[in-house]
């Protein structure tokens, strides 16, 4: 017989079982706290959106101007616009395009005869004018040669003299039929050589002289020098490539530009009329006109590969603005239109459906008006079709205006009245507002909730 079990000891209350996790204790509370404020959150959310989206309160918005128009502006007030009335005027048709300045002559200044450069006047960069000597060569080689050339004219000369001596002589023998005539046609030949040889001579000596002059070195054109190619104390010669300086003649200069072969026939047919075409030569930023001329003759032939042609320009350039190679901006007056509805810029609109112009009818309010726009000259365009002279068209403030809108016109340049405030709601200026017995309803809504 087996011995019974020793018996459980009693229970304590105060121990916890083995089989119980002592952080189940504080899970229920959380849970219970955490589902109260959800509950609590959602009630406050559709509280607050039936609130600001009932009818009184889009009605309030709509007042205070958040939300009732464009941009938030209210479509039903008085906008302030800048109008301007449409005028008749004449616009030029101007061909733009980028310009290369050329010089009208080029030329290289070398020496023409070869010796030791002894002096140098003239100065980088400088204006000369046309014979003004620039450099000199050593002239005492060719001082000498010319005296030689001199001496021998000299000789063959008295030579001459004293053989025309004989020959009168022996002419006077033969009449009295003491000499044979051999005699004295072999004196006239004689006479005739030494004639020939002293020819030759003088022009040595003409030679010699041009030689030495050209050792005084001068400009062959007017323009501006650009820099020395050589210093005084080298030996020139004629064959020298770069030569001393190059002068480009720069008054007047020459401007070549492109422009495209649609342009080219009312170009033609100005210029068969006799117009002289003006042209302009602006900087590279298009702010400073730096010459203005006509344009001379036009390329005989277009560019295949660009479809463009050339055209040349010449400008008188009085200040010495323009310089050879340069490059600027053209601005050719093609032809003028004559009285044409010409109105700012700034009033020519576009949208997806075309180009367009605000107008300010006689009862102040604007329609949109379809246009087609012609040539532009400066800030003004003009207006094919579409306004009639006198129609005031808006150019400032077109984006707080809609089809049929009221619009105040202000003078241009005027500064444009503020646009009055909406009048205070009633329990505008606090969130809520009470009344002494509970919770208030908001006080954007323009109005008062008593607590439920």
């Amino acid at each position: 017989m087996s011995d019974p079990l020793p018996p459980s000891p009693p229970d304590n209350p105060s121990r916890p079982r083995l089989d119980e996790h002592p952080r189940k204790r504080w899970v229920q509370p959380v849970l219970i706290v955490a589902i109260l404020a959800v509950v609590a959150i959602g009630t406050w959310l559709a509280w607050g959106w039936t609130h600001t989206s009932s009818p009184a309160a889009v009605a309030a918005k709509q007042k205070a101007g958040k939300g009732g128009g464009r941009f938030g502006v209210d479509p039903n007030r008085v906008q302030p616009v800048t109008a301007v009335a449409a005028k008749l005027g004449d616009v030029n048709v101007v061909q733009t395009a980028l310009g290369t300045v050329t010089a009208a002559r080029t030329a290289i200044v070398r020496p023409r005869v070869d010796g030791l450069l002894q002096n140098i006047a003239f100065a980088d960069g400088q204006v000369v004018k046309p014979g003004q000597v620039l450099a000199e060569i050593d002239p005492a080689p060719f001082s000498v040669a010319l005296e030689q050339a001199e001496g021998q004219l000299a000789r063959d000369r008295a030579q001459l003299e004293n053989a025309k001596v004989d020959l009168a002589r022996y002419q006077g023998l033969l009449k009295q039929d003491s000499i044979a005539e051999q005699q004295v046609d072999q004196q006239a030949a004689l006479v005739r050589q030494l004639e020939g040889t002293v020819k030759i001579d003088q022009a040595g000596v003409d030679n010699a002289r041009l030689q030495l002059s050209y050792t005084h070195i001068t400009a062959p054109i007017g323009g501006r020098l650009g820099l020395r190619q050589v210093d005084a104390g080298n030996m020139v010669h004629a064959s020298d490539a770069n030569g001393l300086v190059v002068i480009t003649q720069v008054q007047p200069i020459g401007v070549l530009f492109t422009i495209p072969q649609d342009v080219l026939p009312q170009v033609l047919a100005q210029m068969r009329r006799g117009q002289k075409l003006p042209v302009e030569a602006w900087d590279r930023e298009q702010k400073e006109m730096l010459d203005r001329g006509t344009l001379v003759s036009t390329d005989n032939q277009i560019d295949v590969t660009t479809g463009t042609v050339k055209l040349k320009a010449e400008m008188p350039n009085p200040q010495l603005k323009l310089f050879p190679n340069q490059f600027v901006n053209v601005r050719m007056v093609v032809d003028t239109l004559h009285g044409a509805v010409v109105v700012p810029s700034a009033a020519i609109q576009r949208n997806t459906q075309g180009i367009f112009a605000w107008v300010v009818r006689d009862d102040g309010t604007v329609t949109q008006r379809p246009v087609q726009t012609g040539p532009t000259e400066g800030l003004d365009t003009a207006v094919t079709s579409g306004l009639e002279p006198g129609e005031r068209v808006v150019t400032d403030g077109v984006d707080r205006i809609r089809e049929g809108a009221k619009v105040d016109v202000v003078v241009p340049g005027a500064k444009a009245p503020a646009a009055p405030k909406a009048a205070p709601e009633s329990g505008k200026n606090g969130r809520y507002k009470g009344n002494g017995k509970g919770r208030g309803a908001r006080g954007s809504a323009g109005g008062t909730q008593g607590a439920q």
